[in-house]
């Protein structure tokens, strides 16, 4: 009998910690959200992440603020995200830098993407295009190429650093046509691409927004597309993969969460941005900025599609010799 009390007693305790924690995901959120982005404020991740978070405060009647901590390649705003209680009152805005590649190209990364990360969803992504300057004697990929191989080591190209995006995306484009580009990296692509239309350099690889108005004005023209489907709205940048088959990379945007946020929350936000990112009043609008909706998605969707593209990039990595620092 004493055996039964005791049990009882277990359990009417045990009952009661459920009850409140339910409650609590019930009445989430009771305060206001933070979301940590791990670019400048400005800049575009920056700018999708605010069209995002502004919908989705509305939605659920909250106050969302945005904390741009920037430095290190993605690494200061994604730890600070970690270290975050996981109570769903701090959010990552994630890219493939914070989530995935600097798993491959940073020593000692101060955080683990798979364990201190729950992937909420993927929110967008955008390719990058290879531009050149007007005078350069190459108008496709198949051309430069060409040009390269008579020129070994004579041309350049301006990128935001071997570790970075574009520095990969132009790393591989070496190793796979068998060519030798040397790259030019800078620490605020503006640089370079001011350093691009002065004929200073010969190449760039830059992402959409930055290269629409400077392929729009002449300054610019487009090599190839680092998707393998063209892009919407910049359908005479041929996609890479028509001449290098399998190149396929873009820059994606989404929402992650500290692990350990309970799952009624995490489904509310999955759920929440997912009617944000089917609407087209949003998908328009992210589209002249170059960047595409990716839709909703359930949970179980958005981490493997991340966990996807491990291997990919460490396959690039790997292939192109690059130690990790």
């Amino acid at each position: 009998m004493q055996t039964t009390r005791r049990d009882l007693v277990v359990g009417g305790a045990a009952s009661t910690l459920l009850s409140t924690a339910t409650r609590a995901q019930t009445a989430w959120p009771s305060q206001p959200v933070k979301v940590v982005v791990t670019q400048a404020a400005g800049g575009t991740p920056d700018i999708v992440c605010r069209m995002v978070m502004e919908r989705l405060s509305k939605a659920l009647g909250q106050q969302i603020f945005i904390e741009n901590k920037p430095g290190a390649g993605n690494v200061i705003g994604a730890q600070a995200a970690a270290r975050a209680a996981p109570d769903g009152y701090t959010l990552l805005w994630s890219t493939a830098a914070s989530l995935i590649t600097n798993v491959f190209t940073v020593k000692a990364l101060p955080y683990e993407p798979k364990k201190d990360f729950v992937n909420i969803v993927r929110a967008a992504k955008g390719p990058f295009i290879v531009v050149a300057h007007p005078s350069l004697p190459a108008d496709n990929l198949r051309e430069l190429i060409a040009l390269a191989k008579s020129k070994p080591g004579a041309l350049s190209i301006a990128t935001d650093g071997p570790r970075n995006f574009s520095g990969l995306v132009a790393a591989w484009l070496n190793k796979t046509a068998g060519i030798d580009i040397k790259q030019v990296p800078y620490a605020t692509m503006p640089q370079g691409i001011q350093d691009t239309i002065a004929g200073r350099l010969e190449l760039a690889v830059l992402a959409i927004p930055s290269a629409g108005p400077q392929m729009a004005a002449g300054k610019l023209k487009p090599i190839g597309v680092t998707s393998a489907q063209r892009a919407p709205g910049y359908e005479t940048a041929t996609p890479i993969a028509e001449t290098l088959p399998g190149f396929d990379f873009y820059g994606w945007l989404g929402v992650a969460a500290p692990a350990g946020v309970p799952r009624p929350i995490l489904e509310r936000l999955n759920a929440e941005i997912g009617k944000i990112l089917e609407d087209k009043e949003f998908a328009e609008p992210l589209a002249k900025i170059g960047f595409y909706s990716l839709g909703a998605a359930s949970l179980e969707k958005a981490a493997a599609e991340v966990n996807a593209e491990f291997d990919v990039w460490k396959k690039v990595v790997t292939e192109i010799g690059l130690e990790p620092e």
